[in-house]
């Protein structure tokens, strides 16, 4: 492609690999940006909004496709079916843009990619969408949020109505950048002047002094803040995990399924200069991850290595104050940010991944010394990967769970604290969904 490629093009070449190729939204679309940095901070912005809202709204799109079209989503070519899902997403959630013009660049689009013959049909079903788009009418929860029909029903029967509306309803909401301070590296206000000399517009949390909200700058890796590990993206729910594990001074933390290295970051920043944190995770990809955010933050009291964390390791053996297990999960709780997810996991997958938490459970446990904490965390709101998992390691290992009450009462009001977890519900609590739960070893 050259300068002159139309945002329209990269937006269809995205999509396609996407939902077409099965890459992962997030990765693709920030590959695209950053190859195409060339273009104006507004079409970078059209070609982020365009992705993510096609791809979150893709059930109700295709089901709007597929009632004004007489050849079915399924049936089409795939360049086709996805010149049209865009299209839809645009003339049905993008005010700025006419329908009119929408139509016009959908055509062009087709006949720039070898289908002139079917330029009559994309400017018919689009017309006809947008003549009809105010008499629209969903025909059920999952068209009208675009959940697939299996997690409406889990998380209506988990949750009740009114939550799993919400839940569903905060999925289709602009995420934001949540970045949360390195305190030890620099003060807050140093650092809060640093974001505004480069204009960026900055929101406290109101849950976490550490916790900052991020807007209106073009890249996050141009920012000095970042450049000098002053920030680490990381939602609130996330560094919540840091703030329950609670290093001390001095605390060896081993995180056995850390990248790409945020939670144990924090735990370094926490630690402030003094103990060790060695993060780990299966792959060297994983691993190179992981070293990128340590280099860039520049502390020294964190390692990383390449480990399996089903494999036993009889050297960690009651070595660690606190074990960090971030558990590999269906990923539920952040559809938000990666809504691709949602057309990934199956219900059969929630308890092949429940089953693997329990295997890895079972050989970190060991790392935990006398005394110290096992923090047990995941980014899903599913009770099977969460409560039930919970549950059963308290059951079967010399555990006991942490009173969370007297760390958190003031910020959730949750009522499970006081048994050692707490359920974060997106469109509940001010973040995306998370499970956090902290047991202590038992001192025999």
């Amino acid at each position: 492609m050259t300068k002159d490629t139309d945002s329209r093009e990269i937006v269809l070449d995205v999509l396609i690999e996407i939902l077409e190729r099965s890459a992962y939204s997030h990765l693709i679309l920030r590959q695209a940006l950053n190859k195409y940095q060339y273009l104006d901070k507004a079409e970078r912005s059209f070609i982020s909004r365009t992705v993510e809202g096609t791809v979150e709204y893709l059930i109700q799109i295709d089901y709007v496709i597929d009632f004004f079209s007489s050849t079915k989503v399924k049936k089409m070519k795939p360049v086709i079916r996805n010149i049209l899902r865009m299209s839809v997403y645009q003339i049905l959630y993008m005010d700025r843009v006419p329908d009119s013009a929408v139509c016009n660049e959908a055509v062009k689009l087709a006949a720039r990619r070898k289908f002139e013959g079917l330029k009559g049909f994309v400017n018919g079903v689009l017309r006809n969408i947008s003549r009809n788009k105010e008499s629209l009418v969903w025909p059920d929860d999952s068209v009208r949020y675009s959940i697939p029909a299996w997690m409406v029903s889990m998380w209506t029967r988990d949750y009740g109505k009114e939550t799993a509306d919400a839940i569903m309803a905060s999925f289709l909401e602009n995420s934001k950048t949540t970045i949360r301070l390195n305190s030890s590296k620099a003060g807050k206000e140093e650092i809060l002047s640093s974001l505004k000399k480069q204009n960026v517009q900055v929101t406290e949390s109101g849950i976490s002094e550490e916790i900052l909200i991020l807007e209106k700058y073009d890249y996050l890796e141009s920012l000095e803040a970042f450049q000098k590990g002053y920030i680490q993206v990381q939602d609130l729910s996330s560094a919540l995990v840091g703030e329950a594990a609670d290093p001390k001074e001095g605390d060896f933390c081993i995180d056995v399924c850390g990248a790409p290295g945020g939670k144990a970051i924090h735990l370094a920043d926490k630690l402030k200069g003094t103990g060790m944190v060695e993060v780990r995770d299966l792959t060297e990809y994983k691993v190179g991850l992981i070293q990128e955010n340590i280099d860039r933050c520049g502390f020294d009291n964190i390692r990383a290595k390449v480990w399996d964390a089903l494999v036993p390791d009889p050297d960690s053996a009651n070595k660690a104050d606190i074990v960090l297990a971030d558990l590999p999960c269906s990923g539920l709780g952040i559809m938000g940010r990666k809504p691709d997810i949602k057309y990934r996991i199956e219900p059969e997958n929630l308890d092949e991944l429940a089953s693997l938490q329990r295997e890895i459970l079972s050989v970190v446990q060991t790392y935990v010394k006398p005394g110290g904490k096992l923090v047990f965390s995941t980014c899903t709101i599913d009770k099977k990967e969460n409560e039930e998992n919970m549950a059963w390691f308290l059951e079967n290992f010399p555990f006991q769970a942490v009173d969370l009450e007297g760390m958190f009462k003031n910020r959730f009001q949750i009522d499970t604290m006081k048994q050692g977890y707490m359920q974060l519900l997106p469109g509940i609590h001010p973040c995306d969904g998370f499970f956090i739960g902290v047991l202590q070893k038992k001192v025999e």
